[in-house]
């Protein structure tokens, strides 16, 4: 059976050097199938939902997550924390009925343009993750930085310390996929 794979990117630019992550993490991966999930959402508001309910694209987004395997996020960061995109996805899946990430395994990484490459995002991503009660991969960390001369014209990371390191994150995750609840 092949691996279900989605991935979550906190920037929602179709060039983001958080999606050429993912998918060079998925490529690390393996034989999988990978998805990249739409965070194209509408902001929370509260009222919005006890008058309409929540959007369909939210209940797809967290079915997405429920049927994957394993999640892979890669989160810019903005301001010394994670994206609104980011915060906004998790804030209305919380809301759904499907409740996605209870034993889920999730791979966090980040590509950002500072020199820390994202690592405070990642600080802020893994504590929202905290009450979905996931099995977050410890590490490798990932943060790339100066993340715009990192990907060559296919979305190949040119780094062999980055390609190991994000290798060595999707063994981690395979391992844990295979470990099981």
């Amino acid at each position: 059976m092949t691996t279900r794979l989605i991935g979550l990117s906190g920037s929602l630019r179709g060039g983001s050097t958080n999606r050429k992550l993912l998918r060079e993490a998925a490529r690390l991966f393996g034989e999988a199938d990978y998805t990249e999930a739409d965070l194209d959402l509408p902001l929370y508001n509260g009222d919005n939902e006890d008058r309409d309910g929540v959007p369909g694209v939210v209940i797809t987004l967290a079915k997405q997550i429920r049927d994957a395997d394993a999640v892979l996020i890669s989160t810019p960061e903005y301001n010394s924390g994670i994206s609104g995109v980011m915060k906004n996805a998790l804030d209305w899946i919380s809301r759904t009925d499907v409740k996605p990430w209870s034993g889920k395994p999730v791979a966090v990484m980040s590509a950002a343009a500072g020199r820390a490459g994202g690592v405070r995002g990642q600080s802020m991503l893994r504590h929202c993750m905290t009450p979905f009660r996931v099995r977050l991969v410890p590490g490798p960390e990932i943060g790339v930085a100066d993340a715009r001369n990192q990907f060559d014209e296919g979305g190949r990371l040119t780094s062999d310390l980055y390609q190991k390191s994000l290798g060595d994150l999707m063994q981690a995750l395979r391992r844990e996929i295979e470990r099981g609840a």
